[in-house]
């Protein structure tokens, strides 16, 4: 089976507008909490969100004309920002690459159509169209390989990098452009969470966000979009890429129990983790570190921690595990790629980010969280998880490259 691995890289989130900034800020313990400032907070339970600075429109412009960027809204540009920074760190020559063997797939669980651009009705048909993402990098780069978007909630874009290994790995392709993105402080989504008591309600923005605490009341929102670049180790040593990590494993399911709840127990999410890890031929005792999906809520976290246990058994105890959800909100659809990007990172400098605002420990959930300071540790094998409503969940293995 062909290796694939990552060789390019770009995020912008709540902790800063590429990848480095966002490393940095993560692993010194920062947390991009903040009240909402762009709809009226006062209008909603929940009045804490991770916004992006607004000043990732200055990176998007560094990779996109004007021109083209006049068509898109503001989330779209946040997913060209990332894009553009995956591929400039890539290093690839397309000109010199077969391009109908390049791929393109994005994350998307909400409509980049937002109603406060409805004022504006310049290009509105091509801002209603989900597909502009890709299809504005292939246009630009003349990509013609397979080029989609996929929508799966929160596990959307660990499912694109799932399928653009699968893709390569079955000769359809050399390299698939993989991203995701979130944009969705507005009324409507808060509004919609808010409904489902999914969020929290807290206005601290230290405490709103508390993975795997005894107080955790719900998970919050957060803006950012994340691009990775894959590709076969073949074609990646052919052009002297840099190749950062293996994307070694990767699972795809569907719990089929809930369109809200987890299944009972973690079930679905151990069921997850372990065709991930037989995908990659990883054993359990090789697992440096897990990137929970860990979103603050009272059943994802303990459904994790239960579903970690089954996989691992008493080795689920030496496994540091840690949600940054708590620094960069959760990107729902993006968050599978953004939190890859972090574990890459994890594997390339030997630190593991930690799971800040983590006071009160919760009795039940009893792993080594890694609270409030990063952790310094060689890893091998890095594991991230994406779990989405309707049951849809993502797993991923990373292991370091050799």
């Amino acid at each position: 089976m062909k290796k694939v691995v990552i060789t390019g890289l770009g995020a912008v989130t709540a902790l800063g507008n590429n990848v480095q900034d966002y490393w940095n800020a993560l692993i010194e313990g920062k947390s991009g909490m903040r009240t909402i400032t762009r709809v009226p907070a006062e209008n909603h339970d929940t009045t804490v969100a991770a916004e992006v600075d607004d000043s990732f429109e200055q990176e998007a412009s560094k990779y996109w004309k004007k021109r083209m960027l006049s068509a898109t809204t503001k989330a779209v540009r946040m997913g060209l920002a990332s894009a553009g920074e995956a591929i400039e760190d890539c290093g690839a020559d397309f000109a010199s690459l077969d391009r109908s063997r390049i791929g393109i797939i994005y994350g998307l669980a909400d409509n980049t159509y937002e109603g406060v651009e409805l004022e504006n009705k310049s290009h509105i048909t091509l801002k209603r169209m989900q597909s502009e993402i890709p299809a504005m990098i292939a246009i630009k780069h003349n990509i013609t390989g397979p080029s989609f978007n996929m929508s799966t909630a929160c596990a959307s874009s660990g499912y694109a990098m799932a399928l653009g290994k699968h893709l390569i790995q079955s000769g359809l392709c050399d390299m698939i452009i993989v991203g995701g993105l979130s944009y969705v402080v507005n009324d409507a989504v808060l509004d919609g969470f808010n409904q489902l008591l999914a969020m929290s309600v807290n206005p601290d923005p230290n405490k709103a966000s508390r993975p795997f605490t005894k107080n955790r009341d719900g998970f919050i929102m957060g803006e950012g979009g994340g691009t990775v670049v894959l590709e076969s180790e073949e074609h990646a040593r052919s052009r002297e890429a840099k190749i950062y990590c293996e994307l070694a494993g990767a699972s795809i399911s569907c719990e089929a129990s809930s369109l809200t709840a987890p299944q009972a127990d973690g079930a679905g999410m151990a069921y997850s983790m372990r065709c991930a890890l037989e995908d990659a031929g990883i054993t359990p005792d090789e697992v440096g570190y897990i990137n929970a999906h860990g979103t603050s809520t009272t059943l994802n976290d303990l459904y994790e921690t239960m579903a970690i246990k089954q996989i691992f058994g008493e080795k689920a105890y030496d496994i540091p595990v840690s949600s940054i959800k708590a620094a960069i909100g959760h990107t729902l659809a993006g968050c599978g790629v953004i939190e890859a990007i972090a574990c890459v990172k994890a594997i390339e400098e030997g630190i593991l980010p930690p799971t800040v605002h983590f006071d009160e420990p919760d009795p039940e959930l009893d792993l080594n969280y890694i609270p409030n300071s990063a952790l310094k540790k060689d890893i091998n094998v890095a594991v991230s998880n994406a779990f989405g409503f309707g049951g849809h969940d993502a797993t991923l293995v990373f292991r370091k490259y050799n």
